[in-house]
């Protein structure tokens, strides 16, 4: 399995993401080639190296000649679905995009269809998105994994006046993720650094396990050397098809919590970035009936969880455990079937052979949109994907 690790010891944005894939290798004529196929402004992609510090590494520039356009993400969605590109680039580039629409809806109040994409609507941004997309397909990375990001902090100067550092939305895209303050007065990571690996990474943590095979830096549009202004992507291979990272087992045993409150709890540790929420019947002392409430989660947000499950219900004390976990790498993509598009998570089983399970939220909304049973939504999603495999 060939892994993509993002290090970000200097924050992360997209042409730093864009560079950082160059400087590992992929040919910027590539990038021009497949990037011609979207229907926007005419630019130009120029790529050089350049110093941060004692370091080198390739800054990725995009000259357009026209004004930024205020796009819509109907705009977007339009642009990349009417254009040449790779169903896979269309698809991991458009669920970039919805991510950063429904943080910038949440911001400013407003439905996803009105959020005006402002700074990211523009040529160059919609070119580092799509362009990390088509690098990091070109590289044949199977599986997208990225350190614990550092914060900057202070103000910054944008469309929408000035807002703090980080910005709004880039707090809310990076909900659930591990962070930490890097002391440093700039912007480090931005709205689309943030929605790129937020939306693409499988998981955030140290090095993995890895035979490393190369190493690029892309360098950020501020010179700034303290850190360096470079984000660092290592490329490398692993031989098992399963990858195994260590996570923490939260749970309590709990007999005295009305019961309809168990299923906010759930969803809220959901929210909070837990990987799975377990609700468990057993029997306590003195014979009461009671609930073991277990939780699953990634050792960079165990103060939250912990946090939360003091304050949303009654228990008094909490028993930690670190375990390991072996994953089969899985990817998201998005079937077409009579009733619209519905997302599914696609792995190989041991065997070699492809499997998929739809996500359950795209059925249910799917469900209640054309009032259909949820059964025959997941019917029609695992034919739809039989019929194109």
């Amino acid at each position: 399995m060939k892994i993509a690790y993002f290090d970000c010891f200097s924050g992360i944005s997209g042409d730093m993401i864009l560079g950082a894939l160059v400087d590992v290798g992929v040919p910027v004529e590539l990038l021009r080639e497949q990037l011609s196929a979207l229907p926007i402004e005419s630019f130009s992609l120029e790529a050089n190296q350049e110093m941060r510090g004692a370091v080198a590494g390739t800054r990725v520039r995009v000259h357009c000649a026209t004004s930024p356009h205020h796009r819509h993400l109907e705009d977007v969605r339009h642009i990349l679905l009417s254009s040449t590109l790779d169903g896979s680039v269309k698809e991991k580039s458009l669920a970039v995009f919805e991510k950063l629409a429904q943080a910038e809806a949440r911001v400013h109040q407003v439905p996803v269809s009105r959020v005006h994409f402002h700074e990211v609507g523009a040529v160059d941004s919609i070119v580092d998105i799509v362009g990390s997309v088509i690098a990091l397909e070109h590289l044949g990375i199977e599986s997208i994994q990225c350190s614990p990001l550092p914060l900057g902090h202070g103000f910054i100067s944008t469309q929408h006046g000035l807002l703090p550092i980080p910005a709004p939305a880039t707090v809310l895209l990076l909900t659930g993720k591990p962070v930490y303050d890097s002391g440093v007065e700039r912007e480090l990571v931005t709205p689309t650094g943030a929605a790129i690996i937020s939306t693409l990474a499988d998981s955030f943590g140290a090095v993995p396990p890895m035979v490393l095979r190369s190493t690029g830096y892309g360098a950020g549009s501020d010179p700034a050397t303290d850190p360096p202004n470079l984000l660092r992507v290592m490329v490398g291979e692993t031989a098992r098809p399963q990858r195994s990272r260590r996570l923490l087992v939260m749970e309590t045993n709990i007999d005295d919590m009305s019961g309809e409150i168990y299923g906010y709890v759930m969803e809220e540790l959901l929210m909070a970035g837990a990987l799975d929420v377990s609700l468990i019947p057993v029997q306590m002392k003195k014979n009461r009936p009671g609930v073991l409430l277990r939780v699953l989660l990634d050792p960079a947000i165990q103060q939250p969880i912990q946090d939360l499950l003091f304050r949303e219900t009654t228990t008094l004390g909490i028993r930690i455990h670190e375990v390991e976990r072996v994953e089969v790498p899985r990817q998201m993509e998005t079937i077409r079937t009579v009733y619209g598009d519905c997302r599914i998570k696609r792995f190989t089983d041991a065997g070699g052979e492809s499997r998929v399970t739809p996500e359950y939220e795209d059925c249910k909304r799917l469900a209640r949109e054309h009032g259909v049973p949820i059964r025959k939504i997941f019917e029609e999603v695992l034919f739809a994907f039989k019929g194109g495999n």
